[in-house]
């Protein structure tokens, strides 16, 4: 089913899907880090079309197809392209369509725009986030790492907190969560910030189990994951994001006082949200998460282009 595939939501995913991308990453990941050099992806040319910034999802997919053999091009800034002129996204998307890529992974400020660019170009399309709406890979990653952690992800209790509204890391990686039997979500935001009425809504229809939480006391020591996030400054009002900052921080200090810590998540960048002294917690996962980032796209690409 993944030949040929475009990669829009993470509601796409069952969990055989899931399991069969963690086992392909695992066999890549044992492959690359005993020093193998690929050669899978010989030939072939992936275009990352970004019209959002981004570091880590732009270069691990990069780096990914790098180390499967292949070639990437990249789009460049905005202001380096025709779009500084007043070319459309679309537009350009066509363009480059039309050159035969054979893998597009795109990013862009709307909700939406990643299902419009598969319809417009031939070559498979993997969204890498549109707006506030999915992240789809990011929640592969992020099962990914609770997998490594744990063995499993089933029967895991995972707090969301944060920003809920406007992240769209939190809508897939719900979504992906949704797979697997017993797993509970906690959600932990400011009231004005909580999940989405859709996101929940499938939840409901999947009859899994999650609660709404304004405070991280309330949970923290139930929880064998808490993924912090950022507030999504760039999809709020000035005033909104100014009322909001700093209503909620995760530190040492404060994490000291539990018995219990759960692992930390964060899909980065973070900002205030989590401070840096988590660092030195054998908990913090964060960036093991995103090295974890490379592997499950090795294995996303692999499966697309069915090499």
């Amino acid at each position: 089913m993944y030949r040929g595939m475009d990669v829009l939501s993470a509601l796409q995913f069952s969990r055989s899907d899931i399991e069969y991308l963690i086992n392909l990453a695992e066999e890549l990941r044992r492959r690359v880090e005993s020093g193998e050099r690929l050669e899978l992806a010989r030939g072939r040319i992936l275009f990352t079309a970004f019209f959002e910034p981004s570091t880590r999802t732009r270069l691990s997919f990069q780096f990914a197809m790098a180390k499967l053999g292949g070639l990437t091009i990249d789009l460049g800034p905005e202001e380096a392209t025709s779009m500084a002129k007043g070319e459309s996204p679309e537009d350009t998307l066509r363009t480059v369509d039309s050159y035969n890529p054979d893998l597009i992974v795109v990013r862009h400020r709307e909700p939406g725009f990643a299902a419009r660019a598969a319809q417009i170009c031939r070559a498979p399309v993997i969204n890498a986030g549109d707006g506030y709406n999915e992240h789809p890979t990011q929640a592969l990653l992020d099962v990914y790492t609770i997998w490594r952690v744990f063995g499993r992800v089933e029967g895991t209790r995972v707090g969301l907190m944060g920003d809920l509204k406007y992240g769209r890391t939190i809508s897939s990686l719900s979504y992906a969560l949704s797979n697997f039997r017993d797993v509970e979500i906690h959600y932990i935001s400011p009231r004005e910030l909580q999940p989405r009425e859709e996101v929940l809504k499938i939840l409901d229809q999947r009859r899994v189990k999650y609660e709404l939480h304004e405070k991280l006391d309330e949970v923290i020591e139930k929880l064998d994951v808490l993924y912090v996030t950022r507030l999504q400054k760039e999809r709020m009002k000035p005033e909104e994001y100014e009322r909001l900052k700093g209503s909620y921080i995760v530190n040492y200090d404060y994490l000291k006082k539990f018995k219990h810590i759960p692992i930390i998540m964060h899909p980065l960048p973070r900002v205030w949200e989590l401070t840096t002294d988590v660092d030195a917690l054998p908990q913090a996962m964060y960036f093991e998460q995103a090295k974890n980032g490379l592997y499950i796209r090795m294995a996303l690409i692999k499966a697309i282009l069915s090499v």
